[in-house]
């Protein structure tokens, strides 16, 4: 029976709990969730699992040490004390990634240097020559995680990070993360029981995020490469049937996802990255202004979207959000619309009340995942409907 490792997914603040939730679902051991963390184990085969299928992780990490450590000196006899024989030949590149929080290690540069020399040297004292960092396409990446004194030593299973899926090509001027994208998604309970439409969509990516969660698809099916298929103990055939097993349990889709944009070339890049992701049966996208448009069909309606910002697309901030609240009660009964923003003041705009207010972080701007239910008639008659 293959042996269980403990291992650690990183997320974006505020998607955590999805996380562990993913994880657990997938059938992971010892979950304990941190800060934009989860850690859990599982065997090798977990490990790709968890890479595949996982849609709010950027990162799984397989630890390797964890040591106190001082000042630059210990970190670099640490480093050095591994093996790394073990994990990457001296013909192998790699490269070294440093998270740090506290006040002794304050440079992750600096660290990733100093980390950096201990394995060069360790195979220059061993066999005469040294190999080669590449920060682009490294055989091996390692991960240093510094918390005040106590460092952890990774290997990261996934190399590129995770929320770059494979299927977005063709981007615009503020195109939301994948990962940000999915997880709102999920905040917002979306699982493919009603119709869909993303009335800013962009380069299509909450719509891709969104046809991929209601049929159940592997998130990270597109991908042209993970980590671990560098490693010395990667496994092909393994993997083969852990993409062969998520892949069976895809499932049908029986309403419509559908996104608009006023944008021509916008829409062009869109259904150029719906087609790289295979999705254009269940994805139609329409050149169109949201505030010009209507519902089109009785039936429930789910909304996630994400409306400009004001930091790189300019917009008139008060008049847009107004005409986004006025567009949903006007013209959209019956939908459950949310959307995610940092311009948090514009909010007060809208005009409708939220019924829930998620913080999250879109990069380093501070946001709201917002929620407003949109009811067929008024929510007084609503509920006198309900007695």
């Amino acid at each position: 029976m293959a042996e269980n490792f403990k291992m650690l997914a990183k997320t974006l603040f505020g998607f955590e709990d999805l996380l562990a939730r993913e994880l657990r679902e997938l059938g992971a051991g010892d979950i304990e969730i941190g800060t934009r963390s989860v850690s859990f184990s599982g065997d090798t085969g977990f490990m790709y699992k968890a890479n595949l299928c996982c849609r709010t992780a950027i990162k799984i990490l397989k630890p390797l040490r964890s040591f106190v450590v001082k000042d630059e000196n210990a970190l670099y006899a640490a480093v050095k004390s591994i093996d790394w024989s073990q994990y990457m030949r001296v013909n192998d590149t790699f490269v070294i990634n440093a998270t740090l929080s506290g006040e002794q290690f304050t440079h992750s540069l600096f660290v990733a240097q100093k980390a950096k020399d201990a394995v060069v040297d360790q195979f220059r004292e061993a066999t005469g020559e040294r190999p080669d960092v590449d920060l682009k396409f490294p055989d091996l990446s390692i991960d240093i995680h510094i918390r005040h004194n106590r460092c952890t030593i990774s290997l990261d299973s996934s190399g590129v990070s995770l929320h770059q899926r494979g299927y977005r090509l063709n981007t615009n001027v503020a195109p939301i993360n994948e990962v940000l994208a999915a997880g709102c998604l999920m905040l917002s309970g979306w699982k493919g029981h009603s119709d869909f439409l993303d009335p800013m969509c962009g380069s299509g990516t909450m719509l891709i995020e969104a046809a991929m969660i209601a049929c159940n698809i592997p998130p990270n099916l597109n991908r042209k490469q993970f980590g671990f298929e560098n490693w010395h103990d990667w496994d092909p055939d393994l993997f083969d049937i852990i993409e062969a097993s998520a892949l069976k349990k895809i499932r049908d889709f029986h309403f419509t996802i559908q996104g608009y944009d006023k944008d021509p070339s916008v829409i062009e890049k869109a259904k150029e990255n719906i087609k790289n992701a295979e999705l254009s049966e269940f994805i139609s996208i329409k050149e169109a202004d949201f505030f010009k448009t209507e519902k089109e069909r009785e039936r429930h309606l789910q909304m996630v979207f994400n409306p400009p910002y004001g930091e790189r697309i300019p917009v008139e901030m008060e008049t847009f959000y107004k005409n986004i609240g006025d567009t949903l009660k006007q013209n959209y009964k019956d939908t459950e619309a949310w959307f995610i923003t940092s311009n948090l003041e514009s909010l007060k705009h809208v005009g409708l009340r939220t019924s829930r207010k998620i913080k999250l972080y879109n990069g380093s701007l501070e946001s709201r995942l917002v929620k407003y239910d949109i009811y067929a008639g008024s929510k007084k008659a609503k509920y006198q409907n309900n007695d």
